[in-house]
């Protein structure tokens, strides 16, 4: 019996236009994500990877809400966004949230934590009083800060610090889904496996679905169930996480992982890293975007634009979009 996903992606692209001139006129287009299927299933981490300038955080920020898809449709519980009452998109930006990179910009300085968490409360209408006062310092407890804290500053925090009470204010609303915007790469090593161990501790208690957007392939081995690979926007190759790092099929996705530094000296990576820059996305090659710099690349590479599918026939979880598969 198959469930419903949580949070579904159809065909979805966002294309921002390019003007110019005193009119402003429309003279290209970046095309930030294209044509992406995505689906997150009740209870699982889903790891989305790829170079910087892929369109990551361009498909988390309409996994959200904060960009409006140009073509294709986000479905949340199995229902179009877009034909959503005012009422259910209200519940389901309660249900959504997201947890930004950068700890310190994603945090207003000019408020105190008990402001920045009470802000959540606030836009959707609930009332304070003594309950909102417990929800606030039950926060707190959860990502392992103090009553302490609450008339603090951000700048008065450490950046892991400042993660875990972004990371409050997302649970504020009790979400079923939490969308990460690589949660860990502005903070130190050392802080690093706190904030994740933190985020296994906190998906396993609260039974929450994560979109994990990370470009730290041990992270993404270490926590995610399945994972998705991108490239210049479009998604390459989907497989369970397991499967993916023992087994990569498309091209692009063997580079990236010949790419990440070996753990052991002892035994370094194969030395297939990627050549050359990822093209722009307003001027994408013609066919497969990754050919130019594909070491497999034959003449229709560059002619047809390959589509995502099965690499076995016997096993419908593990997709990738290649010609030579």
């Amino acid at each position: 019996m198959t469930t419903t996903p949580l949070l579904q992606a159809r065909g979805v692209s966002l294309h921002f236009p390019i003007r110019r001139g005193v009119l402003q006129r429309e003279v290209g287009q970046v095309r930030a994500v294209t044509a992406v299927d995505l689906e997150l299933q009740p209870g699982e981490v889903l790891g989305v990877v790829g170079e910087s300038g892929c369109g990551k955080t361009t498909l988390a920020r309409m996994l959200v809400g904060l960009y409006a898809p140009t073509d294709g449709e986000l479905l949340y519980g199995g229902q179009p966004v877009e034909a959503m009452t005012e009422s259910q998109r209200r519940q389901m930006s309660r249900d959504v949230q997201m947890v930004f990179q950068d700890p310190y910009a994603s945090l207003n300085p000019r408020q105190r934590v008990r402001q920045i968490l009470s802000t959540p409360f606030d836009c959707h209408g609930f009332p304070g009083g003594p309950a909102r006062e417990a929800r606030i310092l039950e926060l707190l407890q959860l990502v392992g800060l103090g009553p302490e804290h609450l008339e603090r500053y951000p700048h008065e925090f450490s950046g892991g610090q400042r993660q875990r009470i972004g990371i409050a204010r997302a649970l504020a609303l009790s979400p079923k889904v939490m969308v990460l915007d690589e949660p860990l790469s502005a903070l130190d090593m050392s802080i690093q496996s706190q904030v994740l161990n933190l985020l296994v501790s906190l998906q396993q208690r609260l039974q929450l679905s994560y979109v994990f957007i990370s470009h730290d392939l041990s992270v993404v081995q270490y926590l995610c169930d399945r994972v998705a690979v991108m490239y210049l926007g479009r998604v390459v190759e989907t497989a369970p996480a397991a499967q993916l790092f023992a087994a990569p099929r498309h091209p692009y996705t063997q580079s990236l992982l010949a790419s990440a530094p070996s753990p052991d000296p002892r035994h370094p990576r194969p030395e297939h890293v990627l050549q050359g820059d990822v093209p722009s996305p307003s001027r994408p090659p013609t066919g497969c975007a990754f050919h130019p710099r594909c070491p497999r690349a034959v003449e229709r590479c560059a002619r047809e634009l390959p589509i995502l599918k099965a690499v076995d026939p016997g096993d419908l979880r593990h997709e990738a979009a290649c010609l030579l598969l």
